[in-house]
């Protein structure tokens, strides 16, 4: 069991001067030293008190009767790995669940920002959140949202987030710091509650998550730094990742389910030769399927390695560098006296198998298999009745009105494996006074969920290929968590968000007024408490639904829940309108008619 390191403490020297057995002893591996960046072979990790008292050539000495010996057997004794940025209720699964998922594949601390969930139920989701992440057998800390609304003025959220709120949560156990920093205009504008709640986490010594999603590095850049902001994951090009680390910030660079920004960027290391000591790894948003079927961290180390990134500074950057910027050295990070025993066994440096995880000095996970129980709190009601329509929605709530016979419109442009969208035009028919959509533009939807006020937002986005009578339903809706419709049939439409309201929240599709397939996700609307398992197999059954519609788009569900996203360039919608996030302004979804 793991205790606190000044009540360890003096069994961690008797252990580590031979005059104590340990409880744990790893014998006979290569130590992978992220300190230094070499590794040592022969050596073995004494355990005690769920941390690492010594590591030598030989600590036999430390073993008494009741000791539990794991022969390394000249494997590699990696650090466990960290995920320097994500969102739990991104992987459709509560804490509980997404532990049991990530834990086989190495995984032993996690850094999350629960704004999903904030945006649903306000400071209260982000305590049960908190709850249930404390309660897993690894290390799972919270990042205090932010922005909830992500941008005020340009969104309603279910609960709004105060900067009273952020300063409240700073004194709770197991709240690491700020998540990201999504109002990023706020801040360099001198925003009074968002420079607030900046001085909050930084007055209670924890970190700043950042959030610029802005291509700018002027001005603006460098007020948006001067605010407090410690990293940021939104890079996605080498210029940009290398400016934060000039300026002090830590880049992270990410690989999701969707986002796939590793490549880009890692060049910053491997050909400009910088300092690796800036730079983390993160997966910001992976969904069951991708925890279940491709990994979680591992699965990024070894991305970045493929990339042509030295083994053992992937390591570093999932491992150590992730632990000093958060200030969780002492604690994280490396296989080194008094920080928790958190080591990964692998015969490979390069494909990274994980063979043995240990956690905290249990062993927790074995050849993929996990082996211990992720346990789960009690949902509460108000957690499970979240989805408020307000009224029963038709196929004439989903249409944009014109005059004339044919209008220019803005068009909402799918990018491909990046969060950023494209702001395009489209010239398309009117008819019986409503804008037909047609070829590649569909049909897109806000429908408010949070207070069921029946409000219902229309506009047009391009790049899923959608064809024939059909609708994809969301009440995932990065970050205000509505619900998202994407269409080409008001008919099916309006059927899809009836769905979703007798589900409670989920994802589901239909076709010429059948449903294909859906995943229930009846916990804010966000997660489900079924094992990953399940959850990854009803979301690849919506994902061949929708490649059913027509769509050979790598991850469209992915791309489908961010169409609500109003801090990330460049046209979003919203319940309040359609959104210009390159100025931060409501616009007309209709330029022109004739």
């Amino acid at each position: 069991m793991l205790k606190p390191w000044i009540e360890a403490q003096a069994r961690l020297v008797e252990v580590a001067a031979g005059r104590a057995p340990a409880d744990m002893v790893i014998r006979g591996g290569q130590w992978v030293n992220v300190h230094t960046r070499e590794v040592l072979a022969g050596h073995d990790i004494a355990v005690a008190d769920g941390r690492i008292a010594c590591v030598l050539p030989d600590a036999g000495a430390n073993i008494g009767p009741d000791t539990q010996v794991i022969e390394a057997q000249g494997r590699y004794m990696i650090p466990g790995l960290i995920d320097s940025h994500m969102h739990v209720e991104s992987g459709m699964l509560t804490p509980a669940g997404f532990a049991a998922a990530v834990i086989p594949h190495g995984t032993t601390t996690i850094l999350h920002d629960p704004h999903e969930i904030a945006n649903v139920m306000g400071l209260e989701g982000v305590r049960l959140m908190r709850d249930e992440s404390l309660a897993q057998p690894i290390t799972m800390l919270t990042q205090m949202p932010s922005c909830a609304p992500s941008a005020p003025g340009l969104e309603t959220t279910g609960h709004p987030i105060t900067a009273g709120e952020v300063a409240q949560a700073m004194g709770w156990e197991g709240i690491v710091g700020l998540g990201e920093m999504m109002n990023f205009p706020g801040v360099a504008a001198g925003d009074p509650a968002m420079l607030s709640e900046i001085a909050a986490t930084r007055a209670a010594g924890k970190v700043v998550g950042g959030h610029y999603a802005s291509p700018d590095l002027g001005r603006s850049f460098a007020a948006y730094v001067a605010g407090g902001a410690a990293d940021d994951h939104e890079t996605v090009a080498e210029h940009q990742a290398i400016a934060r680390v000039r300026q002090g910030m830590g880049a992270m660079l990410r690989l999701g389910s969707a986002w796939h920004d590793v490549a880009a960027q890692i060049t910053s290391i491997t050909e400009k030769g910088l300092d690796p000591a800036g730079f983390m790894l993160c997966t910001d948003d992976c969904h069951a399927g991708t925890l279940v079927h491709d990994g979680h961290m591992d699965r990024v180390v070894r991305h970045a390695i493929d990339c042509g990134c030295d083994p053992l500074i992937a390591i570093q950057m999932a491992t150590i560098n992730t632990a000093r910027h958060f200030g969780l050295e002492r604690e994280l990070g490396s296989i080194t006296p008094g920080r928790r025993a958190d080591v990964i066994l692998s015969s490979d440096l390069g494909t990274l198998p994980v063979e043995l995880v240990i956690a905290q000095g249990r062993v927790v996970a074995q050849s993929g298999r996990l082996l211990v129980d992720c346990p789960q709190i009690e949902w509460p009601e108000a957690a499970r009745n979240s989805v408020h329509l307000g009224r029963a929605l038709t196929a004439a709530d989903f249409r944009v009105p014109a005059t004339g016979s044919r209008a220019t419109v803005r068009v909402i442009g799918v990018v491909e494996n990046q969060a950023p969208t494209q702001a395009l035009t489209a010239d398309l028919p009117i008819r019986d006074g409503f804008v037909q959509s047609e070829a590649e533009v569909a049909r897109i939807a806000l429908v408010e969920r949070h207070r069921g006020t029946g409000g219902v937002v229309n506009g047009f986005v391009q790049g899923f290929g959608y064809q024939g009578r059909m609708a994809v339903a969301s009440t995932v809706a990065h970050d205000s968590h509505h619900m998202i419709v994407v269409g080409t049939c008001g008919d099916n439409m309006a059927a899809a968000a009836a769905r979703l309201g007798d589900l409670g929240g989920g994802i589901t599709v239909f076709r010429d007024g059948v449903e294909l397939a859906h995943v229930a996700l009846p916990i804010a609307g966000l997660m489900s408490d079924r094992p990953a398992p399940e959850v990854a197999a009803a979301a690849e059954a919506v994902n061949q639904a929708i490649r059913d519609c027509g769509c050979t788009m790598n991850n469209a569900v992915m791309q489908h829940v961010l169409l609500a996203l109003v801090v990330i360039p460049e046209l979003r919608i919203s319940d309040l309108g359609l959104v210009d996030v390159t100025r931060f302004e409501m616009v007309d979804v209709v330029m022109s008619s004739a």
